[in-house]
């Protein structure tokens, strides 16, 4: 019977009085729309790789062809990142950005952990109030509390320091918003099961949920450090120096008397390579968590 019944689950149903089948399988559809699809994912591919691809042909070239508009560079040439290598302390100022992305992407990660896990698991008056006005503070445009941040960083004594840069964006409402979609989505049995075994919120929370979201957890850690790694205008604003950071030491290659884009189209290639390496290896994460956010 059982046997019977999942032959019958399988067939594909159809519409009553007409025999038309209405549901058919992924098999069966046809070629033509098939490969109409796969042409215009292909074609987005290719428009959003195309900038990426643009910065290596353009640090490939020789100096005097930076402006060039021949998407092939032959014969390559190494000499705009020889000339940022010896200009610039471009390994130290990596190593800068990625400890300074990796502890904001940390901190803003737990804060969200935390925040998520009381906003989706607890019953207290005013939560929805209190979620709105939480989200609210996503929507404000940076401009209108970059002047008061810059004062208090500035009052702290935090000035030209990193720990200016990290300080105001220790939160992120977008990453909160997100982990507490993933934590609704969460059996709530096996929380309730874990308070009646005698565990606190505290050891649910550490013990039962984070071992249970590792893919949810990678992928917006992923997503917070591209974010941090990619901040130019705070960064800009707080670092006078222009050796700390990469995306600050970038602009030193912009003045007035002229760019030398070969330098900056190199600088920012090798900007890249360390987000190229973590995606590649993280990237099942970022696939799982995208495919179990949809699972109850």
């Amino acid at each position: 019977m059982a046997l019977v019944a999942i032959q019958g689950a399988a067939r594909p149903s159809t519409a009553v009085g007409t025999g038309k089948v209405t549901d058919l399988p992924v098999a069966s559809r046809s070629f033509a729309g098939f490969a109409i699809g796969h042409i215009v994912l292909a074609v987005l591919a290719i428009f959003s790789i195309f900038p990426v691809y643009w910065i290596f042909v353009t640090a490939f070239r020789a100096p005097q062809d930076a402006l060039s508009q021949n998407i092939f560079v032959w014969p390559l040439s190494f000499n705009n990142f020889q000339y940022v290598w010896d200009t610039i302390p471009i390994a130290g100022m990596i190593a800068n950005t990625f400890a300074m992305s990796l502890v904001l992407a940390v901190a803003q990660l737990l804060v969200a952990v935390f925040a998520a896990y009381g906003f989706a698991t607890w019953e207290f008056r005013g939560k929805k109030i209190l979620f709105l006005l939480f989200i609210g503070s996503w929507l404000v445009p940076f401009q209108v509390t970059m002047i008061p941040n810059y004062v208090l960083i500035s009052q702290l004594g935090l000035l030209n320091t990193i720990a200016g840069v990290v300080v105001p964006n220790l939160c992120s409402a977008f990453a909160v918003l997100l982990m507490r979609q993933h934590l609704q989505s969460f059996p709530r049995d096996l929380i309730d099961a874990s308070h009646i075994d005698g565990r606190s919120s505290w050891g649910t929370l550490w013990l039962v949920v984070l071992p249970n979201m590792k893919p949810a957890l990678a992928a917006l850690g992923i997503m917070l450090f591209i974010s941090a790694w990619n901040e130019y205008l705070w960064p800009s604003l707080i670092l006078q120096s222009s050796d700390a950071l990469i995306q600050v030491g970038i602009r030193s290659f912009l003045g007035a008397e002229g760019n030398n884009w070969g330098a900056v189209m190199a600088a920012s290639g090798l900007a890249c390579v360390p987000i190229f390496l973590i995606y590649i290896f993280l990237q099942r994460y970022v696939v799982d968590a995208f495919i179990r956010s949809g699972l109850k």
